[in-house]
């Protein structure tokens, strides 16, 4: 295996923190940073009094190998809007790309556009626009974690760019195995006969399924009919499942939650049907409008035991401690792990393997 060049990981605002617990990790890795020193690049953003911005690249990059990390989701420390974080991430690629890089990864934890995958209205499809435009300035790598639709990879042309849409599952998966089930024993016995895996929709039942499948328990699939009136409004949920749910412990997966108006619907839907606990795992925390309040709510009313997510998303400490349940798993290992690999040529296809979990629990 060769190394591909030497790395530099630059980062926008909305994701400094996120980088920087990257780097920390990288640094554990101790094959690697005996080459690589120091891997912070310099990246200053300017704004003007008239709101434009420009970013400045302060060092040189010419021939490496460099990876920009960037959210582009509305919840971040300085309060920037999707907005304002889409713009500053163009302008970095483009200032990136006119240093000379070698090669310019832009590694999106959390794809903010990712619903908007549909060419079926006329509507504008903010997906492929973002693809589009990151292509075109120079993005030579694309990688994130956990794309909503399988067919959001076919957007990239692969003559042009390549992507990599990393399964985050296995995060939740072995957090669950670790601080949840804990023994042999107990997967055997009491995850087998008392657990069962419920996805939010139709559309969730292949990750349901994956899920059910490692943890060898019983699948539950929950279908909902939204309002044609309202966004974000379900108004119905049938539960569909081969065997009784009575005294059963739920977990409700998703790759995401928005407004929480599924889940919220789904959780006292399932609690109607005589489950003993329900929690929920999710890997993008969005958590706009009312999500929290929600989950707040079905905590307290003792419908809602433990929520567990990734953190693709900042997660402010004022929102943890309106969260108290809530167990938050960082993918910072995963990140450093993927670009270590890519870096000496190394496959990634152990990332997309399924879990063991009685390799987990020893």
């Amino acid at each position: 295996m060769m190394d591909r060049g030497k790395v530099q990981i630059f980062s926008t605002r909305s994701s400094e923190d996120y980088a920087v617990s990257v780097i920390e990790e990288l640094k554990n890795l101790n094959e690697f940073t005996r080459k690589y020193k120091d891997l912070k690049g310099d990246l200053e953003v300017k704004t003007f009094s008239d709101g434009e911005i420009e970013v400045d690249i302060g060092e040189s990059i010419r021939k490496k190998d460099v990876y920009l990390f960037h959210n582009s989701s509305r919840r971040n420390k300085y309060n920037l809007s999707v907005g304002d974080n889409q713009i500053e991430l163009y302008h970095a690629i483009d200032a990136l790309a006119r240093a000379q890089a070698k090669s310019l990864t832009v590694f999106e934890p959390y794809t903010s556009c990712s619903r908007s995958d549909r060419a079926t209205r006329r509507s504008s499809v903010g997906l492929w626009i973002h693809i589009k435009t990151m292509m075109t300035l120079g993005m030579t790598h694309y990688i994130t974690f956990q794309l909503h639709s399988d067919k959001s990879k076919t957007i990239i042309d692969p003559t042009k760019a390549n992507i990599d849409d990393m399964p985050a599952t296995s995060l939740l998966k072995y957090h669950m195995l670790k601080d949840f089930v804990k023994t042999k024993a107990a997967f055997s016995t009491k995850v087998h006969e008392k657990w069962a895996i419920c996805s939010v929709d139709a559309g969730g039942e292949k990750m349901a399924r994956q899920f059910a499948e490692t943890f060898n328990c019983d699948l539950v699939i929950a279908n909902k009919r939204r309002s044609i009136t309202q966004a974000n409004t379900v108004e119905k949920i049938d539960i569909l499942s081969d065997s009784p749910l009575d005294d059963k412990t739920i977990w409700i997966v998703d790759d995401m939650i928005d407004t929480g108006g599924s889940v919220y619907t789904l959780v006292k839907e399932l609690k109607k049907r005589g489950v003993k606990h329900v929690n929920i795992a999710i890997i993008h925390p969005v958590l706009s409008g009312p999500a929290v309040q929600r989950l707040s709510k079905l905590h307290e009313e003792g419908f809602l035991e433990h929520f567990l997510c990734v953190d693709t998303i900042y997660i402010p400490e004022a929102m943890k401690k309106e969260l108290p349940f809530m167990n938050v798993v960082s993918s910072a290992r995963l990140a450093a792990e993927i670009i270590y690999r890519i870096n000496i040529g190394s496959s990634i296809t152990q990332f997309f393997c399924p879990e063991d979990p009685y390799s987990v629990l020893e």
